[in-house]
């Protein structure tokens, strides 16, 4: 069976990929099944999950919401971390590997991925990597953990399981845009790391999709706790 296996955070980058996956099934020539999978691995902004549930239902793709709460017992991170707070972009520039990085999250939801693919046959497993995450000091994000983990995963000898990430060479610009191309609501989605009622606008995650909007000349219908001048640089607004 031609079908793909896409984990969903609720996140702007999964959403569209969830979108673009489904477009493809519709096509003749795309995948024969979608279905989405979603973590719960303790993070603080679990309310993404969600809006993983909503995209989900609005594409009618079943969803398997795993439950990995304990991943944040063992894997320090501020994401997962109440006692640490979660690192501005202003705090980062240039770190190499944050406190917002989770040790092997994405090695393990990938892995769980895979093993959704061999149990129905599914062929292809999306990434949701972009440009923005090697940048951002996410090395389970980069190019070169995507050559990696296909090797790895082109051991298994009975299915034969690619792990794509079509997003990895765009930058928020263009997936925003691509999305808007999908007809994807970006009111449904949600990046704050805080998971607060309003996004903070200084995580990294805010900043890259705040800049990405800019970018696009779209504003963001997600709401902020600062003040983004959409105004002053979007002549639409």
């Amino acid at each position: 069976m031609n079908g793909c296996i896409v984990p969903i955070s609720g996140g702007l980058d999964s959403t569209v990929l969830l979108h673009y996956a489904v477009k493809q099934a519709h096509h003749g020539d795309g995948y024969d099944e979608v279905y989405a999978i979603s973590f719960n691995y303790g993070q603080r902004h679990k309310k993404e999950l969600k809006f993983a549930q909503e995209q989900s239902k609005l594409l009618n793709v079943p969803l398997d919401a795993i439950d990995l709460t304990d991943l944040s017992k063992i894997a320090d991170s501020s994401l997962t971390n109440t006692d640490t707070d979660v690192a501005k972009t202003r705090d980062v520039l240039g770190d190499a590997q944050t406190v917002n990085y989770v040790p092997f999250r994405n090695t393990i939801m990938l892995s769980i991925c895979c093993a959704k693919a061999e149990s129905v046959g599914a062929s292809a497993v999306f990434h949701g990597a972009a440009q923005v995450d090697t940048q951002a000091g996410y090395w389970d994000g980069s190019r070169e953990y995507m050559v990696a983990l296909n090797g790895l995963v082109s051991l298994n000898r009975k299915n034969r399981i690619q792990v794509g990430s079509p997003l990895i060479n765009k930058t928020k610009a263009e997936i925003i845009a691509w999305g808007v191309e999908l007809g994807v609501d970006f009111s449904k989605t949600w990046t704050c790391y805080e998971g607060k009622k309003k996004a903070c606008g200084e995580c990294p995650a805010c900043s890259s999709r705040i800049m990405g909007f800019l970018e696009a000349g779209i504003k963001d219908p997600v709401p902020y706790s600062i003040k983004i001048p959409w105004k002053k640089h979007l002549t639409t607004v």
